[in-house]
C-alpha cells in the first residue's frame, strides 16, 4: 500500500497495483481498474515515486525470502526503526500451503 493525501487534508493508503492509470491537468487524479477516481495533492511523480519504492520492498522481500526460506524482522529490512526483535517470535521456516 502506498499512503497519498486527499484534497482536505487526509491521508489514506490505496493499493498501486489497482491503479489503471494517473493522470494531472491541474491536480492528480488516481484512476483504479473499477473506475473509481482519487483526486490527490501529491504530483504525478511523486506518486510514481512511491509505487516504484512499494514495488522495490516487494521484490527485495521475494528475493530474501527466496534465497532464505525466512523472513527476517522488519528492522532487518529497513521499515521500522524501533522494532524490539527480542519480543517477536523467531521467524518459521516457508513450507507450502495444503489444498
Amino acid at each position: 500500500m502506498i499512503v497519498v493525501t486527499r484534497l482536505n487534508a487526509t491521508q489514506f493508503a490505496i493499493n498501486p497495483d489497482l491503479i489503471e492509470r494517473i493522470h494531472s491537468n491541474p491536480d492528480t487524479t488516481l484512476v483504479m481498474v473499477d473506475g473509481a477516481k482519487y483526486i490527490v495533492t501529491e504530483s504525478m511523480s511523486e506518486v510514481i515515486e512511491r509505487i516504484t519504492n512499494y514495488r522495490a520492498t516487494v521484490i527485495a522481500l521475494t528475493q530474501q525470502f527466496s534465497s532464505t526460506g525466512y523472513l527476517s524482522g522488519p528492522r532487518a529490512l529497513g521499515l521500522v526503526d524501533d522494532f524490539d526483535e527480542a519480543a517477536a517470535p523467531d521467524a518459521a521456516p516457508a513450507r507450502p500451503r495444503k489444498i
